[in-house]
């Protein structure tokens, strides 16, 4: 068991690792902090939380650096959260202020939190699988050729351009409007799709085969918003902390390359009840990240909710990065709230 000055010591540890990448000493402990004994003392209990695996000598020295476990006991019971600075608020609402639409705002999001915590940023689009249409607009751009648009009570929009097999005039385009809304609009992603399904096939007027054509488009698009989406950005902060990844960091380059391990890892990570989590070092293993550490918070959007956070080195400033990951989640469910509000 480790005892509560012990866990003092750790807490000393991970802070002056974190800041100086340098192993940490009983005798700078001492320096440093007010712990009223002896460096022989202290000294001791870095024993004992050797003996715990909660620190490590890397090399033949007297310091000692953080594990992964020591880490997580960091994280979950001495970590203190610290209040982003007047400046930091004000670079997050002046990115987030006035975007253009859903992408733009995800954009926004995920550069602000690389620019606030140096690591690489990481959101999860709302998903749209339970969302609800709420309009489809067909706008005729010539007698063949029409523009989609699809709109989602998620704030989820999609805009596609398609050739029609037979000319429609503006008649023709109100009709095959009003049939496709009457079918999907106030329907689930999931459900819309299955009621377009049967439009498909069958071979009767040439404004039906117009109709067909459309209804595979949208069908396709319904599909895309049941995908779940990533965007990120900062990757290019890991070669300037490539010395903080005790081995190749060429795996990490795959995950963000690819989006489909970080979606699963971001989506089955526990958070606590002010819903912020993290993912420490070889707890990442499954996913072939051993070598990273991710820390996120839950964000409110009107279909449910999703994650916003940072990946980087397991040697990062936690209490950092999940304050900042949290301040951009709270002011991102608020964008979404008020643009729910206005529609």
């Amino acid at each position: 068991m480790v005892s509560e000055r012990g866990l003092q010591v750790l807490r000393a540890i991970v802070q002056d690792y974190v800041e100086t990448h340098e192993p940490v000493g009983s005798r700078s402990i001492v320096d440093r902090y007010s712990f009223g004994v002896s460096a022989a003392t202290i000294r001791n209990d870095m024993a004992l939380l050797e003996d715990e695996e909660l620190i490590t000598a890397p090399h033949t020295s007297s310091g000692r650096v953080p594990t992964d476990k020591g880490y997580r006991v960091f994280v979950d019971h001495l970590a203190q959260l610290r209040p982003l600075s007047v400046a930091q608020r004000t670079a997050i609402e002046s990115f987030l202020t006035a975007p253009t639409d859903l992408d733009d705002l995800m954009v926004r999001t995920v550069r602000v939190l690389t620019q606030l915590t140096g690591q690489v940023a990481l959101a999860q689009y709302p998903s749209f699988a339970r969302a609800h249409i709420t309009h489809l607009e067909l706008v005729a751009l010539a007698p063949n050729r029409v523009l989609i648009v699809l709109v989602t009570d998620a704030g989820g929009v999609s805009q596609r351009l398609t050739p029609l097999p037979v000319d429609v005039d503006e008649a023709d385009t109100a009709l095959l409007r009003a049939r496709l809304s009457a079918l999907i609009t106030g329907q689930a992603v999931s459900d819309a799709a299955e009621r377009l399904q049967n439009l498909v096939a069958g071979d009767e007027q040439p404004r039906d085969a117009a109709l067909r054509t459309i209804a595979a488009v949208v069908i396709e698009e319904l599909g895309e918003f049941r995908q779940e989406r990533l965007v990120m950005a900062g990757a290019a902060t890991l070669a300037r902390r490539e010395q903080d990844f005790r081995g190749s960091i060429h795996p990490i380059l795959e995950a963000i390359e690819e989006q489909m391990t970080l979606l699963r890892l971001m989506g089955e990570m526990v958070t606590d009840e002010h819903g912020l989590g993290a993912s420490i070092g070889t707890e990442n293993e499954p996913f072939g990240l051993g070598e990273a550490s991710i820390v996120a918070s839950n964000y409110a959007a009107p279909s449910g909710t999703a994650r916003v956070g940072v990946m980087g080195p397991t040697r990062m400033d936690y209490p950092s990065n999940l304050a900042a990951a949290r301040a951009v989640a709270r002011y991102l469910s608020r964008m979404l709230d008020e643009d729910e509000a206005g529609r």
